[in-house]
């Protein structure tokens, strides 16, 4: 009776054992062999006194518009009656009058309407992170354009029009979409591209391939260069966090919004390729490690991309 006890826990032990292995061997195939990421190890810059700018609180001393009216606006512009324009999540362009009363003015049947800028004709061109480019006027709302070289666009971010009114805009990533934003943070491979639309002609091009989340765009005063997130030659570098949104001011510097990607606890997810495999597998674990929800900040950077002064 021993020997036959003792060979039921063998067997079960042998059961038990089994399960575990496959279980293990199943979260690795997931996690690593059929993981939606292929990371590479990012090497961020050392900081330095260039990249530390001061704490200061004046960002908690704005006006907030629309407090309650509007849900998570990306962007915002002004056309030159001093209207204020902005596209938020629920899919409206919702417009600020100068007198201080708000209009629902166009509603598009989408729930990622991104980066906006208004045209010299008076044309609101509004980035949609799925459909694409997008013209909206007292007509109504026009597709401008949704492919690339026959490829449908995935992620159109931010536009700005040139004074030949070509539009310049960003595709923060030609592989994932707006609703997978995190797996091209996490992946940190150059899935990003520089697109130009000529309304002449209706042709869409490339004008930058391989730019690691391309995000805001801007042209300078005498439009003789653009600035975006990425690109090929180095405007301002080793910023105090990743650049969101660029816009022009009226001193030729430029606005440019900052985020945490990345929970400053978490900061060596950077370099772990295992971590951020799991983060992709586990949608839970990277809300965990997330910073962009809990630290901004804006810094204005002068035409030649010094004299950094920060709000936070």
């Amino acid at each position: 009776m021993d020997s036959i006890a003792a060979s039921a826990r063998t067997s079960r032990t042998r059961v038990c054992s089994c399960f575990v292995l496959s279980c293990l061997l199943a979260i690795t195939l997931q996690v690593f062999i059929f993981s939606p990421i292929s990371p590479d190890i990012l090497e961020l810059p050392p900081t330095s006194s260039a990249s530390l700018v001061p704490t200061n609180s004046r960002l908690q001393r704005v006006i907030k518009l629309g407090e309650g009216f509007l849900e998570n606006p990306e962007d915002v512009c002004v056309d030159k009656n001093g209207i204020l324009y902005t596209a938020t999540r629920d899919g409206w362009i919702k417009r600020l009058h100068r007198n201080g009363s708000w209009e629902n003015w166009r509603k598009i049947d989408s729930n990622a309407l991104l980066g906006i800028t208004i045209t010299k004709a008076g044309s609101l061109i509004v980035c949609d992170g799925e459909k694409g480019l997008f013209k909206v006027d007292e007509d109504g709302v026009t597709v401008l354009t949704s492919h690339v070289k026959g490829t449908e666009m995935r992620f159109a971010d931010d536009v700005i029009e040139a004074s030949d009114g070509s539009l310049y805009f960003s595709v923060a990533s030609t592989k994932f979409g707006f609703h997978n934003v995190h797996l091209d943070f996490l992946e940190a491979k150059p899935n990003g591209q520089l697109l130009k639309y000529d309304p002449s002609s209706n042709d869409t091009s490339v004008v930058i391939d391989g730019l690691y989340f391309a995000n805001g765009v801007a042209l300078s005063t005498d439009q003789d260069y653009l600035v975006i997130k990425e690109k090929t030659q180095i405007f301002v570098d080793n910023l105090p966090g990743a650049p969101d949104n660029i816009n022009l001011a009226p001193d030729g510097s430029y606005w440019i919004a900052l985020l945490q990607l990345f929970s400053s606890k978490f900061e060596f997810l950077h370099t772990s390729k295992a971590f951020r495999y799991l983060a992709a597998t586990y949608p839970g674990l990277y809300e965990l490690v997330k910073g962009t929800d809990k630290k901004a900040m804006v810094v204005n950077v002068a035409a030649d991309g010094k004299d950094n002064q920060g709000f936070r």
